[in-house]
């Protein structure tokens, strides 16, 4: 015989069974998503070394987090103990007692923010690793367009989902000096957090949420001002396709520019780290004999790098289209400008 008993929640009665289904289909979601997939580059990566280093494990161990965050008894701000390779971003990540009152949280710009609770998980790993301010003060120094041997690509990493949606709240993307920006992205009420657009353990857009309001139609179709901001005449696509184009205007910018000012080609890549390499054959492609790091790019300007760094923002969050459309538009715009590229035709926000 099947046995439940009866829980009060408010003045709900849920039944002990429904709660275990719930969990159990939690559970399901939560371990088919890239949160648990121990095989992946984001969880194996150290497994020669044996442990994760103390600034990775934050984010790529639950062992990490908890213990950045002191949730497991140790000191707050740090990482103190060895992390060892193996783990995931489990259900304590999330779930941990004392996990639901981080209320700030710190990013690479160094600013301290306030966030809902039940962001805190979400925004403390996806914020890159790199803010505009880091690239202010390696790029301060000297003129602008000439080559620092001091200066290497500084890769903002993946998804800094947080950054983008905190606008220059954070200073996640370099900000032009002169130069207004944006804040914080405010959709509309009830869908202002991580988890009222995605799911929490499948980690999947709630698009049914998004239909509500845009139709059924893709997201990458959705737009809410009818404003060419790519010049292309066309105002039928979504902001994402906007953004996009500005992104792929941006990179020939930067190809111009370290051919014609630098005098050095180089060759981008999408997915082969440190993503800018010399374009030993110039033909505007990184091969793969170019697209290795002894090969990377090593005539950095200050000028070149903001603009590169910019791009390499935006690349690496596909959904920065929904978390803040107008600040990235606005630092792509900026860094094309900056570069000398043609922007009578673009629209900035």
């Amino acid at each position: 015989m099947l046995k439940f008993s009866l829980v009060i929640i408010g003045a709900v009665f849920v039944s002990s069974a429904s709660i275990a289904q719930d969990a159990e289909s939690f559970v399901a979601e939560w371990a088919a998503s890239a949160h648990a997939e121990a095989g992946a580059e984001a969880f194996t990566h150290w497994n020669e070394e044996g442990e994760i280093p103390a600034t990775c494990a934050v984010c790529h161990a639950g062992a990490g987090f908890r213990d950045f965050y002191g949730l497991d008894g140790s000191a707050v701000g740090t990482v103190d103990t060895t992390i060892k390779t193996g783990g995931v971003i489990d259900c304590d990540t999330c779930h941990a007692p004392g996990a639901g009152a981080i209320s700030q949280v710190q990013f690479p710009s160094g600013l301290t923010i306030a966030v809902d609770p039940a962001d805190a998980t979400c925004t403390t790993c996806h914020q890159g690793r790199v803010g505009g301010m880091r690239i202010q003060e390696a790029t301060a120094d000297g003129d602008l367009d000439t080559v620092n041997p001091e200066l290497g690509f500084m890769n903002p990493h993946y998804k800094a989902a947080a950054a983008t949606l905190m606008g220059h709240t954070a200073n996640g993307l370099y900000q032009y000096v002169g130069r207004n920006y944006v804040g914080a992205f405010e959709h509309v009420p009830g869908l202002n957090t991580c988890t009222s657009c995605h799911s929490p353990h499948s980690l999947e857009v709630n698009v049914a949420v998004c239909t509500e309001c845009h139709g059924e139609q893709p997201l990458d179709a959705i737009r809410a001002r009818q404003v060419d901001w790519d010049g292309d005449g066309d105002v039928g696509t979504g902001v994402a396709v906007e953004i996009e184009t500005l992104r792929v205007k941006l990179v020939e910018e930067i190809k111009a520019y370290a051919q014609s000012v630098v005098g050095e080609p180089v060759a981008v890549s999408g997915s082969a780290y440190p993503y800018f390499f010399a374009d030993t054959n110039g033909d505007g492609e990184a091969n793969t004999d170019e697209a290795i790091f002894p090969n990377r790019y090593a005539n950095w300007t200050p000028r070149m790098l903001r603009a590169a760094y910019n791009y390499q923002f935006i690349f690496k969050d596909p959904g920065a289209f929904a978390h803040n459309p107008r600040y990235a538009i606005q630092a792509l715009y900026d860094s094309i400008e900056d570069l000398g590229g043609d922007v009578s035709g673009l629209v900035r926000p």
